[in-house]
């Protein structure tokens, strides 16, 4: 039986499974790139734990704004919708392999609202 997510450390391994997915994919690869070329990978990952942290286990670690930074992005790396379905596919498959229980749950509807805000955001959503 699968356990639940319940510590930083769970939330990491599934970030770290996640990356790992994306940046396997040529199709996401293009929005790491500078990430992977500055060796700041690990950096990212740690944010992104932070940022999923506070979501699940209520704590302040993630300070910045998680949809300006990607509006911005989206100036230089234009994303489309077919990336929000491989972030999402991705994720919910690193969550599901190993986790499972309530805040597994929660983090997989999260997931799917922040795809949505940012699809309507990026005017990709239909």
């Amino acid at each position: 039986m699968k356990q639940d997510i319940s510590s930083r450390r769970d939330i990491h391994f599934i970030i770290t499974a996640f990356y790992k997915k994306l940046v396997a994919d040529k199709n996401m690869l293009p929005f790491f790139e500078a990430i992977i070329e500055e060796n700041h990978l690990k950096e990212h990952i740690e944010t992104i734990t932070n940022f999923w942290q506070d979501i699940l286990l209520h704590t302040s670690s993630y300070s910045s704004n998680v949809m300006q930074k990607h509006l911005d992005f989206n100036k230089k790396n234009v994303f489309k919708k077919e990336h929000f379905t491989a972030w999402l596919s991705y994720l919910k498959t690193s969550i599901d392999d190993t986790f499972d229980g309530q805040n597994a749950q929660n983090m997989k509807d999260r997931a799917a609202s922040i795809a949505m805000v940012m699809q309507v955001k990026l005017q990709h959503y239909d």
